[in-house]
């Protein structure tokens, strides 16, 4: 599923493509999930006629701010793209809705496994209040993180992932946050020191930057799989360091990466670098390993080097 990085890519390629401004000629609905609740005649007629104000993303959401006052929410889910089409062209076998602009170009949402959900709503900010801070805004503090700690007391994997505590956060980057901040999947959340929640609160953001600087991690070769605009594959698979890396060894330590589910969800760790406090204070228990530092080889030698960029600011808050 697109998290963070991967959206705020698309969004991104969005914008660059100049569709702010532009008002919808025709809108066409191939899948009528895809705008439920509402019917496609209704969601069409809600649309037709109406311009994009601006482009937004919100946690995993793009919005699509109208010029009516009406917001238009697009959550990607598993297999959601976008793509463009050719003029009077027939629609791909996974099309799933086709928005066409006043300047004749036709945008395509592919969809080949039917989640994804386009939703229009009167105050897309209103609509996802309940969502948790957004972790690269400047407001993201690391009060606002230990405050978010307390609030919700949870294992550390299951807690990162739940939308009400940060917006934005999926299973790939928190595998990497964690691993970055030396922090086991399943530590509670209560038991955190404050030089681990700094910790985790700096690389929950250093790991987020990075999938934006990269485009977003596109995993897999099937066309399923995440993509920009353009039909790029994001460049963040290159470099992580526990995701889907189960028995390599760890780029710190040599120790092979370990999986296993927790709260139902594939997790990616190092046993050695991660190790599980089950009685916090007390020294924690290491396997019986050797540490053997591991000189990264290829791109993963430039992790450590790479600039820190700041995103873009955009409307809401200001992006470090």
């Amino acid at each position: 599923m697109p998290e963070l990085p991967e959206v705020e890519t698309v969004v991104r390629d969005l914008r660059q493509a100049g569709i702010e401004g532009r008002s919808l000629r025709k809108i066409e609905v191939f899948w009528h999930r895809t705008v439920a609740p509402l019917a496609p005649t209704r969601f069409i007629a809600a649309l037709q006629g109406q311009s994009i104000r601006a482009l937004e993303r919100r946690a995993k959401y793009i919005i699509f701010h109208l010029s009516g006052g009406s917001d238009l929410l697009v959550h990607l889910r598993m297999t959601g793209q976008f793509h463009w089409a050719l003029p009077d062209t027939p629609p791909a076998t996974h099309d799933r809705l086709i928005l066409t602009f006043d300047d004749g170009r036709r945008l395509c949402f592919r969809d080949t496994r039917k989640f994804g959900r386009w939703l229009i709503v009167p105050n897309a900010q209103t609509h996802l209040a309940h969502l948790g801070p957004e972790p690269l805004l400047h407001s993201f503090s690391l009060a606002v993180f230990q405050d978010r700690l307390a609030r919700f007391k949870r294992r550390l994997k299951p807690l990162l992932l739940d939308q009400r505590c940060i917006a934005g956060l999926g299973n790939i980057y928190v595998d990497e946050a964690l691993w970055t901040a030396h922090l086991h999947p399943e530590r509670l959340s209560q038991s955190l020191s404050a030089p681990e929640i700094q910790a985790l609160h700096a690389a929950i953001r250093s790991v987020l930057r990075q999938g934006v600087r990269n485009r977003g991690t596109s995993l897999g070769d099937g066309k399923p799989n995440y993509n920009g605009l353009d039909g790029r594959r994001g460049k963040n698979q290159g470099i992580l360091n526990v995701f889907r890396r189960t028995q390599e060894p760890c780029p710190t330590c040599d120790t092979p990466i370990q999986r296993m589910l927790v709260g139902q969800r594939s997790t990616h760790y190092c046993p050695r670098c991660q190790p599980l406090l089950r009685n916090p204070g007390k020294k924690p228990v290491i396997p019986n390993q050797r540490s053997k530092p591991l000189l990264p080889k290829g791109s993963r030698a430039l992790i450590g080097r790479l600039p820190l960029t700041p995103a873009l600011p955009r409307a809401g808050g200001r992006e470090e």
